[in-house]
C-alpha cells in the first residue's frame, strides 16, 4: 500500500497542477523563513527552501510522502519573490521588462527514510511593457502572490513570446521533474 501524498505548499497553482496528472494528494502548508542566506544564489535558495517547507510537515506526518516546492525568479543575479505591495510589483516588472530572466523551482520530495531533491530552471522572455502596461497589470492583482510578480498562465502571457524549458516549471511546479521524483519513493 503506498503511502498518502501531502503538498506543502498553499499555491493554489501547485495544487492544480498536481491534480493535473491524476496525484491524490492532501495539502498541509508549512511556515518557515524564506529570508535569503547571504551570498545564495536563486538555485541554492529554492532548493533549500522546497526541502524546509517538506521537512516541517514531515514531522507532523511522518508516515507520508511530503512535496515541498518553493519557486523564484532570478535577474542580474538578484532574487524576486513575491512583491511587497504594488510599487514592490511595479519594480520588478520593470526590471524584466524587454529581457529574458529565469525562473527556478525546487522541489523536494521525503519521506521518513527518504530525501529527494531537484531543480529545474526555464529562461523566460518579456517583451517591452510600458509603464501604464505595468500600471494597469499591477491593479488587477494578479502580481501580488507570485513570484517575480507576474503570472504566465494569466494576464501576463501577453507580454511573454516565448521560453526555454518547461513551462509549468514557471507555472510553479515542473511537472516531469516531480513525477521522476515520486517514483523513487513509491
Amino acid at each position: 500500500m503506498s503511502k498518502p501524498i501531502i503538498l506543502a505548499s498553499q499555491s493554489p497553482r501547485r495544487r492544480e497542477l498536481l491534480a493535473q496528472i491524476g496525484v491524490d494528494f492532501t495539502v498541509v502548508t508549512a511556515d518557515i523563513d524564506e529570508t535569503p542566506l547571504p551570498g545564495e544564489d536563486h538555485r541554492t535558495y529554492t532548493l533549500r527552501l522546497a526541502e524546509a517547507k517538506a521537512r516541517a510537515v514531515l514531522v507532523k506526518h511522518p508516515e507520508s510522502i511530503i512535496i515541498g516546492a518553493d519557486t523564484t525568479v532570478e535577474v542580474d543575479g538578484d532574487l524576486l519573490g513575491k512583491p511587497v505591495d504594488a510599487t514592490d510589483a511595479a519594480r520588478m516588472l520593470r526590471l524584466l521588462s524587454n529581457r529574458a530572466h529565469q525562473v527556478t523551482t525546487g522541489i523536494a520530495v521525503l519521506t521518513g527514510e527518504e530525501t529527494h531533491v531537484a531543480a529545474e530552471t526555464t529562461n523566460v522572455f518579456f517583451t517591452a511593457m510600458t509603464d501604464a502596461e505595468i500600471a494597469g497589470y499591477v491593479a488587477t492583482g494578479e502580481p501580488m502572490d507570485k513570484a517575480g510578480a507576474y503570472g504566465i498562465q494569466g494576464i501576463a502571457a501577453q507580454w511573454i513570446p516565448h521560453i526555454e524549458g518547461d513551462y509549468n516549471n514557471v507555472v510553479g511546479l515542473p511537472l516531469a521533474k516531480l513525477a521522476s521524483l515520486l517514483k523513487l519513493v513509491r
